[in-house]
């Protein structure tokens, strides 16, 4: 006898525990499919739902709302949202996704989970014909005052565009290592026009691929801050937030391998893997440290890198695509509290760059105030420092994630 609970059940747990708030609904997914051993098949079904759900949150609960006005048991409430989204955004057939959706129901109020999953199955036309002229928030299931953030800061057509960008199921991107390329390149991996090295992943992940080191699995909007930090051949170069590697991957590729590469993180237990991933990169001289970049730079490190790389933690405004609950988490004072962290940072690593060195500041924020802003703020004080140029990388636009990086340079 199977006693393993159905995926749409997992899904429904995932999301009640997604609500009560800190964790992440990547993490519920993975632990999900460990614990029941799902095959790849049930996996992205449940990821499907789960993220979908979030994705359309705020739609989802205006049809929930519209059917059933009122107060509804949050539990419940939470079951007809993952109804609707497999209805609505899967386009599950009906027959799967209301009935096997209200089975889960408890008994006392399965009558009224199945009428409104009929009912809205019914209404389908009419709902998605209103959705476009709900209000933005609610339309794209954003939260309001980020909505306002962004009409302020890029205008309505911009706005609008980027909130059905962050609707959408983003593709899986992954970068060639040009050092350890793979002996074949399988019709799956779709190039990327005019960007060497980059292809669009269909199937199953490339898992003998991603282990030999011969792909790495990153968005294209990752290569912004490696460009304008131009890595050459023989240089010292200090990644300051490196786990789990991406970035100094990248860099590795660029110089075929032949870089002086000091990676650090602020989490010790990430040291390993960033090491061996950047083993498996084709590093040839690579060490790697734990260091929290708001307090000084040691002694050792001082005007002792050609070029740093500081991707620091952000608010992830410009990857709601991808991360589906960051857009939830977010708030204004938090956006404000990241810039200050973000100076800090800026202002300790800099320490590490030689006189006539460079410094790329970067970020997967879109936001002005952890972008732009906090550069100026650092310029400012920091007039041994002066501006080259910047890159800000708006994901409809680019057609992937979103991304801000400046190149600074030292004076000699």
């Amino acid at each position: 006898m199977n006693n393993t609970p159905s995926v749409r059940n997992l899904a429904w747990k995932a999301l009640l525990r997604w609500s009560q708030g800190g964790i992440f609904a990547e993490t519920l997914i993975a632990r999900a499919a460990a614990e029941h051993k799902l095959v790849p098949s049930d996996r992205a079904l449940l990821q499907a739902i789960v993220y979908d759900t979030l994705r359309n949150m705020s739609w989802l609960d205006h049809i929930r709302k519209t059917l059933r006005p009122g107060k509804l048991e949050e539990k419940m409430r939470w079951l007809v949202l993952l109804g609707l989204c497999q209805l609505f955004i899967l386009r599950q057939p009906e027959h799967a996704a209301v009935s096997e959706t209200v089975s889960l129901a408890p008994q006392r109020v399965r009558g009224v989970v199945n009428g409104m999953l009929r009912n809205a199955a019914r209404r389908r036309e009419e709902f998605e014909t209103e959705r476009s002229r709900l209000p933005l928030p609610v339309q794209y299931s954003t939260p309001s005052w980020l909505v306002k953030r962004w009409m302020k800061e890029f205008g309505e057509a911009d706005t609008r565009a980027m909130l059905e960008w962050n609707t959408l199921t983003p593709p899986v991107y992954a970068r060639l290592n040009p050092v350890n390329p793979p002996a074949e390149i399988p019709e799956s991996w779709v190039p990327l026009e005019n960007l060497p090295l980059w292809y669009k992943l269909n199937g199953p992940l490339p898992l003998d691929a991603l282990r030999a080191g011969q792909l790495y699995v990153t968005d294209p909007s990752t290569r912004y801050c490696v460009q304008l930090l131009a890595p050459q051949p023989g240089e010292r170069v200090l990644d300051a937030c490196a786990a789990p590697g991406g970035k100094s991957a990248a860099m590795l590729a660029a110089t075929d391998g032949d870089l002086h590469l000091l990676a650090t993180d602020v989490e010790e237990f990430r040291l390993k893997p960033l090491r061996e991933n950047l083993l498996r990169a084709g590093g040839k001289d690579v060490q790697v440290a734990q260091h929290d970049w708001t307090k000084p730079c040691p002694a050792q490190w001082a005007g002792a890198f050609d070029a740093v790389l500081l991707d620091v933690p952000c608010s992830n405004s410009g990857v709601l695509q991808r991360r589906v609950d960051a857009r939830w988490r977010l708030s204004a004072e938090e956006m404000t509290r990241l810039a200050a962290l973000q100076l800090s940072i800026l202002e300790q690593a800099c320490s590490a760059v030689r006189p006539g060195g460079r410094l790329v500041y970067s970020t997967c924020s879109i936001d002005r105030e952890e972008d732009r802003a906090v550069v100026d703020a650092f310029l400012a004080t920091h007039k041994e420092f002066f501006f080259v140029e910047d890159y800000l990388a708006l994901p409809h636009r680019e057609l992937a994630d979103g991304a801000y990086a400046a190149l600074l340079r030292r004076t000699e």
